[in-house]
């Protein structure tokens, strides 16, 4: 399902009436608007529990990508793991594996295969899983699918197809040429959510966008500005919902905000995304994976801020935190571009975006203190979000998480702009007068009915809401259980 809207004219319009809504899909952003939009609410289940031994496999893949996560971006994360059954037919074996880190070039089919090979396994009858079709064309690497047909593999595991429109199916029709038995699907929806920014941003070429709200049980974003001390961020969640927002800021390519919340708040917007999961698979061990650890080494000097050090996770490019302020109001003395002024590298994390008529010497004052100042198309006052998405793909920005106040979130919403709700929920109720979820929609609740595949969890004592208005994946070309080919 690609929408989850209804409107009269535009999607998610203002909604006067609390009690009505208009039952006319539109598309938007260049999706159909055909479709029939299913309004049921699916309760999904993280981490079940795997019902045959491709799932099992597979499941090791997946966590292999997931562990890639700002190591990969712009291409997608994927995880492979090869497997060879014992002489004596016994359980299947691992004897290789690996995921794609985007500055190590290897995918991870080629990261595998050379596990293998160092470890002295013959890769000829084994079965390959992976989580994204093994790619056929020639980019900074040659194709996986031709590699893994000279490795002489018999079997291929894929989770989900790759969504670039103009090379789907092409990897699995290499491998079924070569008498590669090819099963497709195997936990594809828990492979797509890895990839769903790669698979927006390849067919419409504008970043992903996830909408993360905090809110009161009443709906409420923050209380009423008279009643709060400048400069100065008011928390609604706890510590738990806090960390989580860090590790969607992990997750992202960038963050974005506006001027209002900028002189509101004074924040950071750095990824704080903390210290390293005991748990994870040690695919970035050297000695566990074969493959380089993607740690800055002391000869590259201090990183810029948000990138890592002993509050947030490796990434390989920093968190570009973006702020939209038409007029540059920006202090020199925020937090924002105080941190920007002592990060090292080529370039700002840092990126403000203006309009036509902002000063050209408050751009250059900014300018000296390390911050990258960008101009867009304005009117009346108000930077163009559609241009502003543009500039950000030219970046490669795949994903782009919203930290906004309550004018950004209405205008993006009503500019069906967002792909993605994360609403977090407090137990404090702010009242009425307090600052609305999003300008122009009377409630968040009333927002959730235009999400579809949603997710609800808590963190300590709030509650977390997770939803697509848009899904970010062309229709699966296969039925809903795996598909065998070959």
């Amino acid at each position: 399902m690609y929408y989850q809207y209804f409107a009269d004219t535009n999607p998610l319009q203002t909604i006067e009436n609390k009690d009505f809504i208009p039952k006319i899909p539109l598309g938007g952003r260049g999706y159909p608007a055909t479709q029939k939009p299913d309004t049921t609410i699916v309760e999904t289940m993280p981490n079940e529990a795997p019902h045959n031994q491709d799932e099992v496999f597979m499941q090791r893949a997946l966590k292999l990508a997931s562990e890639t996560i700002g190591l990969a971006s712009p291409n997608p994360q994927v995880g492979c793991v090869l497997t060879t059954h014992p002489p004596d037919g016994s359980t299947p074996k691992i004897i290789g594996e690996g995921a794609h880190l985007y500055d190590h070039r290897d995918h991870a089919e080629i990261v595998a295969l050379k596990q293998a090979a160092a470890r002295g396994f013959s890769t000829k009858g084994a079965t390959a899983y992976v989580t994204l079709e093994p790619c056929s064309h020639h980019g900074r690497t040659a194709p996986c699918a031709n590699a893994l047909i000279a490795a002489g593999i018999a079997r291929c595991v894929i989770a989900t197809q790759d969504p670039n429109p103009l090379v789907s199916g092409q990897g699995i029709q290499k491998l079924r040429a070569a008498n590669i038995e090819v099963t497709l699907g195997v936990l594809e929806q828990q492979a797509r959510d890895v990839n769903d920014a790669f698979a927006h941003f390849i067919q419409h070429r504008t970043p992903f966008v996830t909408l993360k709200a905090a809110l009161s049980v009443d709906g409420k974003l923050a209380p009423p500005p008279a009643s709060r001390y400048p400069n100065q961020p008011f928390w609604l969640t706890g510590p738990a919902a806090r960390q989580q927002v860090q590790l969607l800021r992990h997750a992202s390519d960038a963050v974005l905000t506006g001027i209002g919340t900028v002189l509101a708040d004074d924040p950071q917007l750095t990824d704080r995304s903390g210290m390293l999961d005991p748990d994870r698979s040690g695919m970035l061990d050297p000695d566990r994976s074969g493959m380089q650890n993607p740690a800055r080494s002391a000869t590259e000097g201090p990183a810029p801020s948000g990138i890592s050090g002993p509050h947030a996770l490796p990434r390989r490019r920093p968190l570009l935190r973006v702020i939209l302020d038409t007029q540059l109001r920006i202090p020199l003395t925020s937090q924002l571009v105080s941190s920007a002024a002592s990060a090292s590298g080529p370039y700002s994390d840092l990126l403000i975006l203006c309009g036509s008529l902002a000063s050209p010497a408050k751009a250059a004052a900014l300018g000296a203190l390390g911050v990258e100042v960008d101009q867009v198309p304005d009117h009346a006052g108000r930077l163009s979000l559609p241009a502003v998405l543009a500039a950000l793909a030219e970046r490669d920005i795949l994903s782009l998480l919203l930290e906004c106040g309550s004018h950004l979130n209405g205008s993006f919403l009503r500019q069906n702009l967002a792909d993605k709700a994360v609403l977090l929920y407090a137990e404090t109720e702010l009242g009425d007068h307090a600052i609305p979820f999003a300008q122009g929609f009377p409630s968040p609740y009333l927002f959730e009915r235009f999400l579809h595949r949603i997710t609800r969890t808590t963190y300590g004592p709030d509650a977390c809401i997770t939803g697509y208005l848009h899904d970010p994946w062309p229709p699966s070309k296969h039925p809903a259980t795996a598909q065998q080919i070959g």
